[in-house]
């Protein structure tokens, strides 16, 4: 079975869903990984996330069926955010004014 990934982008000031921002399979899955790993974005393996999200367009919002999953990814990289940055997080700016990303393997 090829590998498979997907990255995603999401502006906490912003009310939309996350999107869809790359998404490959084999060799470029493995190049997104590798973005994403030098980047420190935090990748997360769930399969049948993958699934689901792999057979999304780039530019596309995420569906309602995996929204719980990605809001919980969402939520680990915000809680790793303010470890690395407790005193942002203290003054309340945690938020950087970028997107956050995250992608799934």
């Amino acid at each position: 079975m090829k590998e498979k990934a997907v990255a995603l982008a999401f502006d906490p000031k912003e009310p939309a869903t996350p999107i869809v921002v790359a998404t490959g399979e084999g060799a470029f899955a493995r190049q997104i990984l590798d973005v994403a790993f030098a980047n420190d974005v935090k990748v997360r393996e769930d399969a049948s996330l993958v699934e689901i999200l792999s057979a999304l367009e780039v530019g596309s919002e995420i569906p309602v069926i995996a929204l719980t999953t990605v809001a919980e990814i969402l939520s680990h990289v915000y809680h790793w955010e303010i470890s690395l940055h407790p005193l942002q997080a203290e003054k309340g700016q945690a938020e950087k004014g970028q997107a956050e990303k995250a992608a799934v393997q």
